[in-house]
Order: C-alpha cells, then structure tokens, then sequence
C-alpha cells in the first residue's frame, strides 16, 4: 500500500524573471557619462556620436549632453543601402 496519496507531476510551472529591454532615455533627454539609453537584443539601434555599444549590445553615454535619435542611410557590404536608426549624445 502507498504510504502517500499520488500526487502529478508538475513540468512547466517555472518561469524567467523579465529582461527589462527597450529605451531607457527619451529623445531629447539629458545624458551623463555611463547612464543606459537602450537595452536591447542584438545591434537594432546602433551607436552614434557620444555612445559606445557593451558586450549585451547595450547603448550607453559616454559624453553628456542630449539624447537624439537619428535614422541614416548606410551602405552594406554587399552594395545595398540600408536605412538605420542611431543613437548619439549631442
């Protein structure tokens, strides 16, 4: 006889906490040296004047002044031109 009463298993009730990713300072905000402006993942947004990129891909101030995000036409490899959004510190 079981000692206990049969209980299921559960499988798919653990979950990851949020990554918290996106725009962390509007355009026209103000920027001191380190603080994020955008999380991301993978190079969407790519760095501008005054903005360096961490190894998460991670745009962050290095310089302070205003936040702008700014949209360029830039050439491929390939030949191609591609329309990219950028994020400087002016």
């Amino acid at each position: 006889m079981a000692s206990t009463k049969a209980g299921g298993s559960a499988k798919n009730l653990t979950d990851s906490n949020p990554k918290y990713l996106g725009v962390k300072l509007a355009d026209g905000a103000s920027a001191r040296p380190g603080m994020v402006i955008v999380r991301q993942r993978g190079t969407k947004i790519e760095a501008g004047q005054n903005v360096k990129v961490g190894r998460d891909h991670t745009l962050f101030a290095i310089a302070s002044g205003t936040v702008a995000f700014r949209t360029k036409r830039k050439r491929s490899f390939d030949g191609r031109i591609l329309k990219k959004k950028f994020a400087e510190v002016v």
